[in-house]
């Protein structure tokens, strides 16, 4: 997709670098003191449910401004099918460009191409406050359950979005998370030396 202010594509293998430090400096001191994004990126790329078709980024002027990925994943139903489904992310924008809408312009042309690619939905943790203005709801609200979540406790971070309408009718189930999200942090410490120092910074609002 190209527009005169700027292009969704394909990561290329020769950006791999570029990109983690991308997603760098976009994560840093968010959610955590420093952050993990940056390798988890580096790790999903060589996992089996890794969608190479939806591996994008969002270039501006020659610079690379922002990016997405997609994990295949499943629900189990609590009828004991498995039903085939998507979780997305890290997306990033570089820090500069935050809340000026390229993000919700990157999510919208990404989800255009899964659902063109025939995948039937979307589940993931975000923030309803931003995703909801790209068609994301509650999961709760479509009987989805998140695993290992005790009843009763605060499911408001577990978002899902039909991108074939329906497909989750009559499904009631718990999403599994793909394993290759769960990194180990003394490997993030290691894989982390490979970047220009920044600072750790424990900051209001961090959830880790």
């Amino acid at each position: 997709m190209k527009t005169d202010d700027y292009t969704i594509r394909l990561e290329k293998k020769e950006e791999y670098r570029e990109v983690e430090n991308l997603v760098r400096e976009a994560f840093w001191n968010v959610y955590r003191p420093g952050c993990s994004e940056h390798f988890v990126i580096h790790v999903l790329r060589d996992d089996p449910a890794f969608v190479k078709e939806l591996d994008l980024v969002m270039e501006q002027s020659g610079e690379l401004i922002g990016q997405n990925m997609f994990m295949r994943t499943v629900i189990d139903a609590d009828d004991g099918r498995k039903i085939p489904v998507l979780t997305m992310g890290p997306i990033s924008i570089t820090p500069r460009l935050k809340r000026r809408g390229y993000g919700k312009k990157l999510l919208d042309y990404c989800l255009k191409q899964a659902s063109a690619m025939g995948f039937g939905a979307v589940l993931f943790e975000g923030n309803i406050g931003f995703y909801s203005h790209c068609g994301f709801d509650y999961a709760r609200n479509f009987g989805i359950r998140y695993h290992d979540l005790p009843e009763g406790a605060d499911d408001s971070f577990f978002l899902c979005r039909e991108l074939i309408p329906g497909y989750l009718d009559g499904i009631i189930g718990v999403y599994q998370t793909p394993k290759g999200y769960y990194v180990d942090d003394a490997d993030v410490e290691e894989f982390d030396k490979a970047f220009p120092p920044k600072e750790k910074l424990r900051l209001p609002g961090q959830i880790f």
